[in-house]
């Protein structure tokens, strides 16, 4: 058999990125090991592509085709623009961390006056300090190789044993604008033992900016008998590329519970894997993609039980019209020891036009007896009986198809425990609703 090793049209835009990033970044040890050692991999590899099963939907060698140069270090220009757009996306009564063009941004984030027990460094300290805990991260995927590679910055947050922070924290994410760039951040949250947190992370482009490339990770570890609450909203520039890889360790005794909506961006892809790692623990991970044009979004999710006595839930619901592209690929895995585990998956799908594209993909693997376990797929197009319900009461076509869909997103958005943050997820939801029409 022979196998051809699909790779970048521009196979040297990763090697001139590193040189760039080893200048802005240096790293020593361990880490710039690490670095190179991810360069090589991703050389050897490629750009992922349909022959890769877990990048069967999503084959970035025919989508994205090459790595963008990475972005230069915000300038004035840059800042003012981003702080344009930190203001329209600001949310009440959290704590700010901005990253610009892939750099935090100090003079936009609240970093000082932390609570007790909370500490907030960005990545570029980390990394010179020579504190390896953010490259925990399996290399092996090629987009997670190419981030380890070329991270040039994002934040690592620590909540001490103990604490519950009473405001949130939002690591939002801006495109100031400007060339064509590539921007590759990394952030580590860490809760301590009984520690509770609510994180919310936002990817938003500023004026002018489109066709740019966001290439994020994170590693998120949660101690035993903490609480981890995570909204992830996705409204990039209708040009951009979001491609995340995240891994999350939930301790004994806790909960995680995770949502994510994604209304922008010409291809994202979110990879997570989830390990409950302690007995007694909760995962609910919920997510929703609205998608139309010509928008193709990815969300994969490996949820790994270990241990016995968890429950875990996978929600996802996409409304897909136009053109669009929605894939779902979910797999629950129950190891041997992971004895009365209850774990479900459910994804759901709305087609609103005859070109719109739906692929789910739910898997289970059991090597316990003695568990609760199911998944399940649903791909339909709207309800013809309730459409004619609420006409015949005078709604327009558009307001009546926007109300049913609202309904059917809704279900998942009150999965958020936060009533503040379900407020802004279901807005994100209204304002593309009206843009549909």
């Amino acid at each position: 058999m022979n196998i051809a090793v699909a790779k970048p049209d521009k196979p040297d835009t990763a090697s001139d990125n590193f040189a760039a990033v080893s200048a802005r970044v240096p790293g020593a040890g361990k880490v710039a090991d690490t670095r190179r050692q991810a360069l090589d991999t991703f050389q050897r590899i490629g750009l992922p592509h349909r022959r890769i099963e877990d990048w069967k939907y999503t084959d970035l060698r025919a989508l994205m085709r090459e790595v963008l140069p990475l972005a230069a270090a915000p300038e004035a220009a840059a800042l003012a623009q981003a702080e344009a757009a930190a203001k329209l996306h600001a949310i009440d009564g959290v704590r700010r961390l901005v990253l610009v063009d892939g750099v935090l941004a100090p003079g936009l984030s609240e970093l000082a006056g932390l609570e007790a027990g909370l500490s907030i460094r960005s990545l570029r300290e980390a990394l010179q300090s020579g504190d390896d805990r953010v490259l925990s991260l399996d290399t092996a995927d090629p987009m997670v190789a190419l981030n380890t590679a070329l991270m040039t910055d994002g934040l690592v947050i620590e909540v001490a044993d103990g604490t519950t922070l009473a405001r949130p924290l939002h690591i939002l994410h801006i495109a100031s604008g400007g060339a064509p760039a590539a921007m590759f951040t990394r952030s580590r949250i860490s809760l301590g033992n009984a520690a509770v947190a609510t994180v919310v992370e936002s990817y938003v482009a500023g004026e002018g900016a489109a066709a740019y490339q966001v290439h994020d990770s994170a590693v998120i570890t949660i101690g035993d008998h903490a609480r981890l609450d995570y909204v992830r909203i996705v409204e990039d520039s209708r040009e951009a590329f979001n491609i995340t890889s995240a891994t999350v360790a939930v301790g004994a005794h806790a909960h995680f519970n995770a949502f994510g909506i994604t209304t922008g961006g010409l291809v994202s892809r979110y990879q997570a894997v989830v390990t409950v790692a302690g007995s007694h623990s909760e995962v609910e991970t919920n997510g929703v993609n609205l998608l139309n044009g010509k928008q193709h979004a990815d969300t994969t999710l490996v949820m790994n039980h270990d241990v016995p006595h968890c429950v875990s839930r996978e929600g996802f619901r996409a409304v897909v019209d136009d053109r669009g592209h929605s894939v779902f690929q979910g797999r629950i895995n129950v190891r041997q020891a992971a004895q009365q585990t209850d774990a479900k998956m459910m994804t759901r799908a709305l087609l609103l036009s005859d070109e719109a594209e739906v692929d789910n993909k739910p898997e289970l693997e059991i090597f316990a007896d003695d568990v609760t376990c199911g998944h399940g797929a649903a791909v339909g197009a709207l309800d013809d009986s309730l459409l004619f319900y609420l006409r015949a009461r005078g709604l327009p076509q558009k307001e009546a198809e926007a109300m049913l869909i609202q309904a059917f997103v809704g279900e998942a958005i009150e999965a958020i425990a936060d009533d503040n943050l379900r407020e802004l997820v279901t807005a994100a939801a209204v304002r593309w609703l009206e843009a549909r029409r």
